[in-house]
């Protein structure tokens, strides 16, 4: 077997800064705060990189996903000498650190577009979409924003709509311009320059649109309320030119050393166009995000078999798969399938062939937080009725103390409400309780670390296991990892006749080890067992 990359083997934790330590009295983490808990991360919990989301400089109209300076650090996150340092901690301990990096728009306060919108002849006027009126005024075409509402906006001075996939102040870069690739690689390399390990490209699938800008076709019996998934996103994303963009970008952390990883958030619901992503011969993004699990698979045991099972069988020669059961986007894992399963989908994302990405506090069972209407600060929200993405993105909960821990107790309120029950998960009372959700998550980091197998061997699904249990096989060798996962919330009996016998690793209940037979386990109740054959 060759041998496999950092980001092959390894287990990636997303921080969301404005959520994780504060290092002050601000409300508000940064980055100073990731420092501070660097111990935590690779000596408590054991992952092995760091995907921080946005820091740099920004309006925060989409809270770091607008930015308006790629090579620099907004002062409500620190300074550029704190980010090296941060590096260089975190390198000193053996964690990687990856980074967001947001190249379908910019924010409107950018430099770029500032230029951009100042006249026709503008030296930056053709780094983002312009577009004329249709003849009655109306924008270009029938595009929508993910926000609500057309994705087109007038400027009055210029004459001209501009293109803006997400918020009005996120207008879309022009990736067909040879200058604005050149200039965004430029923020790739100032960032590689320094030391950072790789990049989490967000929104990747959007950045090349059709260059006729033709009508998005409506979706046949569509009846929801919400206009974007009206419509089939033929034209406005995933055109085919993006790959040629990827294989760039594949070419340019090549000529960096160590490896240093692309990792695209990209979106679609057929297994051949996800794939694509990888490039021929490994040439496009190294991970390709997927999100099966969250977005297109009910939570059942034959469902999610067929979904690992058909990525498995769809995946090119040598290239490499990943699972993602939560982020900054989504309700919580925990929140999604309540707190005794999230334990059996931790032992899955661990156990399952491919690099893990955790979400910040799901190792706590940490659930969202219904935030008030007047203290909510998402766009999203105007879309989706009230309720955005801030109840995932909720302080982190260290402590039973005032405010969690993430902030100093005498601090006015943290930006985002904590969740009541943070006094009773949260990482001091859960580290002294041995069956705690972060001492489970703790063993199965410390288990796969340890064993091949399930950190770079082969993947078998098991035949025969009864309705609601998930079997498969993880082979290294000589080395055979099985992994039963009961995913309902009663007691299953399992019988695979022919399949050996061990002993249990470890339990999802963390309070077994005794030896077994494939051909007669009993699971109790939200069960998931690792067991060494």
């Amino acid at each position: 077997m060759p041998q496999r990359k950092w980001w092959e083997t390894g287990v990636v934790y997303q921080i969301y800064p404005r959520s994780f330590q504060d290092s002050g009295r601000s409300g508000t983490g940064d980055l100073a705060g990731i420092i501070t808990r660097l111990g935590y991360l690779a000596d408590v919990l054991g992952v092995d990189s760091l995907w921080i989301s946005p820091f740099f400089p920004s309006p925060m109209k989409d809270f770091g996903y607008d930015i308006s300076d790629y090579t620099d650090v907004d002062p409500l996150f620190g300074d550029l000498a704190t980010f090296d340092r941060l590096l260089e901690k975190a390198h000193a301990r053996g964690l990687r650190i990856i980074i967001d990096w947001v190249p379908n728009h910019t924010s409107d306060q950018h430099a770029w577009f500032l230029d951009s919108r100042s006249s026709r002849q503008a030296v930056h006027r053709d780094w983002y979409i312009w577009a004329d009126a249709s003849s009655d005024g109306s924008p270009p075409n029938n595009w929508v924003s993910m926000f609500g509402g057309a994705a087109w906006q007038w400027d009055e001075p210029t004459g001209q709509y501009y293109l803006h996939s997400f918020l009005k102040e996120q207008p879309d870069l022009n990736w067909r311009n040879a200058e604005t690739r050149e200039a965004m690689y430029d923020t790739l390399r100032f960032w590689l320059d320094r030391g950072v390990d790789g990049f989490r490209i967000d929104a990747a699938h959007m950045i090349m649109k059709d260059p006729r800008l033709r009508d998005n076709p409506l979706r046949e019996r569509y009846q929801g309320p919400d206009e974007y998934p009206r419509f089939v996103h033929r034209y406005d994303q995933r055109h085919s030119d993006m790959h040629r963009v990827f294989r760039e970008i594949n070419a340019l952390l090549a000529s960096y050393p160590g490896d240093r990883v692309s990792i695209g958030e990209v979106a679609t619901d057929r297994w051949d166009r996800f794939v694509a992503y990888y490039g021929i011969d490994g040439d496009g993004l190294h991970l390709p995000f997927n999100f099966d699990l969250i977005f297109n698979t009910a939570w059942d045991a034959d469902a999610v078999r067929a979904s690992v099972d058909g990525y498995e069988a769809a995946l090119p020669k040598g290239a490499w798969p990943n699972h993602v059961f939560g982020n900054h986007d989504h309700p919580r894992l925990a929140t999604r399938i309540g707190r005794k399963q999230a334990r059996v989908g931790a032992m899955m994302l661990l156990t399952l062939r491919g690099t893990p990405t955790l979400y910040y506090g799901d190792e706590l069972g940490m659930v969202d937080v219904h935030i008030p209407l007047d203290r909510q600060h998402d766009p999203m929200a105007n879309r989706e009725q009230g309720q955005g993405r801030d109840g995932c993105r909720t302080p982190m909960q260290w402590t039973e103390g005032r405010h969690a821990g993430f902030t100093a107790p005498d601090a006015p309120a943290p930006w985002l409400p904590l969740n009541d029950d943070y006094r009773t998960h949260n990482v001091a009372v859960e580290l002294t309780d041995p069956t705690s959700m972060l001492s489970l998550y703790r063993h199965l980091l410390a288990l796969r670390k340890t064993t091949p197998a399930l950190s770079q061997g082969d993947y078998e699904a098991i035949d025969g296991a009864p309705d609601g249990c998930f079997a498969y096989l993880r082979l290294e060798r000589s080395q055979r990892m099985a992994v039963l996962l009961n995913m309902t919330s009663f007691p299953l009996r399992v019988n695979l006749s022919g399949g050996g016998a061990g002993s249990v690793a470890v339990s999802t209940h963390l309070d077994r080890s005794d030896q077994v037979s494939l051909t007669d386990v009993e699971l109790r109740a939200d069960e998931g067992i690792v067991i060494e054959l």
